[in-house]
């Protein structure tokens, strides 16, 4: 059953998934942007793409298992291609894209719901993105040439570039399956 929230976000009835997705999306959030901080201060957004390219997929598999659940990054635009978004999540980021453009608050934007999937119930939650001042170095429209040389020879297939402060850069997504 789906509800909607204040923001007109939908939302499954109980709150308990939603509240682990969010804890589990601040985690690794948290544990990736420290170490990308910490690169960053020390020596610039080269070495920050480095730490991004190695250690996000790690951060991102402990955290899945500390908290039972799948998380991941996607993006309409996608540095990295296993970060493409498949076909629901594409449908929540142009929502997330259609509801910045009306003004709503990126950080704000999130959704949810429960859906039937072979024989079981899968929880699924998106939160946004938002491209903060610091992001642009990596991801704004005009870059350092390092950093476009190594995004070049790290992504061949790197789209994520051309945004500005306050563009949704992607989503954090967390899925889960539900015990019957």
């Amino acid at each position: 059953m789906l509800a909607l929230d204040c923001s007109g976000n939908q939302q499954i009835g109980t709150d308990t998934e939603v509240t682990r997705a969010k804890t589990a999306i601040k985690q690794f959030a948290g544990a990736l942007q420290t170490e990308l901080k910490t690169a960053m201060k020390a020596s610039g957004p080269v070495a920050a793409i480095g730490i991004c390219n190695a250690r996000a997929k790690p951060i991102t598999e402990q955290v899945s298992e500390q908290f039972g659940m799948q998380l991941s990054r996607v993006s309409l635009k996608s540095r990295n291609p296993d970060n493409a978004p498949n076909d629901w999540q594409t449908a929540v980021l142009q929502d997330f894209e259609a509801k910045r453009l009306a003004g709503n608050d990126v950080i704000q934007l999130a959704w949810s719901e429960t859906v039937s999937v072979d024989d079981s119930q899968e929880f699924r939650f998106m939160k946004a993105i938002p491209t903060g001042e610091i992001c642009l170095r990596c991801h704004g429209t005009e870059l350092a040439p390092d950093v476009s040389r190594i995004l070049a020879d790290l992504y061949p297939q790197d789209l994520a570039t051309g945004y500005s402060e306050g563009d949704i850069r992607g989503a954090f997504v967390v899925t889960r399956k539900l015990p019957n």
